[in-house]
């Protein structure tokens, strides 16, 4: 095993471990929100707690999404181009999310230095600049999970194309469809309509 599937691997666990920590947080103060309630004395302080869980959840897990390939993409749509047009475009692709990241960590580097000084209503003895921390540390760890991927996406883009998981939930079989679709492309080259 290479040293860059080494540390690809590693980062991955590492992002694993840390959503998975936040989820028992956020999952346990939620549950502890909705007892106290119940049970007549709500707390102050789970409310504020567990929105700031969930930013971090949503931060991080972003960024474990990106090293593992998982967020929303068009595959169909760059499957149909040759791979001489598939690798600039993903390349393309690539490149508006890391610049789109370096932009979201950059502005969420100014907020922090903005909220210098400011804790959280509820906690107070919690910075706001802790819990804001997740933009940038979130944006910098999704810049490497997308650095990361690069080689898998120029592999996938010069070869058979990206695995279309939207039509592997439906059963429907990539390599069926691609047969299909070039064989009624030839079709059509094959028989030119007639016009009348």
């Amino acid at each position: 095993m290479s040293s860059y599937t080494q540390f690809k691997n590693a980062y991955c666990r590492f992002l694993e471990v840390l959503v998975i920590i936040i989820m028992i947080g956020l999952a346990s103060v939620v549950v502890i929100g909705f007892t106290s309630r119940l049970l007549g004395s709500p707390l102050s302080w789970y409310d504020e707690l567990a929105a700031t869980g969930l930013a971090w959840l949503t931060y991080y897990g972003a960024a474990l999404g990106a090293a593992k390939g998982a967020h929303i993409t068009c595959p169909s749509v760059l499957n149909m181009c040759p791979p001489s047009v598939r690798v600039p475009v993903a390349l393309v692709a690539e490149a508006i999310t890391i610049i789109f990241f370096i932009f979201l960590g950059y502005a969420g580097y100014q907020v922090i230095q903005i909220l210098e000084g400011v804790n959280m209503v509820s906690l107070p003895a919690i910075s706001l600049q802790l819990t804001q921390s997740a933009i940038p540390i979130g944006s910098a760890l999704f810049i490497i999970g997308e650095l990361l991927r690069i080689p898998d996406v120029i592999e996938s883009a010069r070869g058979k194309g990206f695995i279309d998981h939207e039509l592997e939930e439906a059963g429907i079989d990539v390599d069926d469809v691609q047969a299909a679709s070039s064989q009624t492309a030839g079709n059509q080259t094959a028989s030119p309509q007639t016009r009348g």
